[in-house]
């Protein structure tokens, strides 16, 4: 039973950014715009989030440094995509790109001393019910599953804004013929959506880890678009994929230090909730009806 509530503690523990970046890309999608710049928004919004937080000695102002970059770089995707209309994959791997490369270089002048890694005091975390159990999470982790994910659900399914956003990621000439401004209501997607990827990159640095390091996302915003793909752009199911993804990522981690299982090889393990997304993407994701203007700029004639 110990085993069993690790593990689902440490599930909740690593969904967490997993939640943000799902739920933002969802947004964005919705919208009708691939975007490919979560990994590097996750990135910038740990490092920034840290920096500030490292610099004013407040954790709040470290957050609120992420939120604002992410807000920077969904109006950024919205410049490139809706306004330029840049293929929406070039846009996005290229910021992508380029807020990785600014967050290192300036970490490199910031903090690259020969003083070690810079660290701060983090998030501690939420103990309602004592010590080392189940619900010893974290404020974020709290506000991602009891906050972020039912306001998602609620906007974009029970309000007017929701109902632009979708009809706009279906029907962009229907929507704007019903009134709905379509660039307005994709910058809005994006720079939502950016905001909580940011968040979902603060949580490492100002929560979990307390500390920036290098390749700090590990590819985890790939693993959000997949989850969105994997939800059918619906909330809760790609908060359901989130979870299976951090119980396959908690269990292999344990795995790897019970001596009962010394014939599995290392890599195998790592790779092993990757392999599990893969093959539930492959499972779910047949005939998958993709939102109407997916990937398809909107130019007003």
């Amino acid at each position: 039973m110990s085993f069993v509530l690790e593990i689902l503690a440490a599930t909740l523990r690593n969904a967490t950014p997993l939640v943000y970046g799902t739920i933002g890309e969802t947004y964005s999608e919705r919208a009708g715009i691939l975007n490919l710049g979560i990994e590097g928004t996750m990135y910038a919004g740990a490092f920034f989030g840290f920096a500030a937080a490292a610099t004013t000695g407040v954790l709040w102002l470290g957050l609120l440094a992420a939120v604002v970059v992410g807000l920077g770089a969904g109006a950024l995707m919205g410049l490139l995509t809706v306004t330029i209309g840049t293929n929406q994959h070039v846009a996005g791997i290229g910021t992508t790109l380029g807020l990785i490369g600014i967050s290192e270089y300036v970490n490199r002048l910031a903090f690259g001393s020969a003083e070690g890694l810079r660290r701060i005091e983090p998030y501690p975390t939420w103990e309602p019910f004592g010590p080392d159990n189940l619900f010893s999470q974290y404020g974020l982790t709290y506000v991602a599953f009891l906050v972020i994910a039912p306001l998602a659900w609620w906007v974009l399914a029970k309000t007017h804004f929701g109902l632009g956003l979708r009809a706009v990621g279906e029907n962009p000439e229907a929507a704007d013929a019903a009134g709905v401004g379509v660039a307005r209501t994709r910058y809005a997607a994006l720079m939502i959506g950016g905001a909580s990827m940011a968040v979902g990159g603060a949580y490492f640095t100002l929560a979990a880890l307390g500390s920036f390091t290098l390749d700090i996302i590990a590819g985890r915003g790939w693993v959000c678009i997949a989850l969105v793909i994997f939800g059918r752009w619906r909330v809760w199911r790609g908060v359901l994929g989130a979870l299976l993804f951090a119980f396959v990522y908690a269990l292999q981690l344990r795995l790897r230090i019970l001596s009962g299982f010394p014939a599995i090889p290392f890599e195998l393990l790592l790779a092993l909730p990757y392999l599990v997304v893969i093959a539930a993407l492959a499972i779910s994701g047949r005939h998958v009806p993709y939102p109407g203007a997916y990937l398809k700029p909107y130019r007003r004639s």
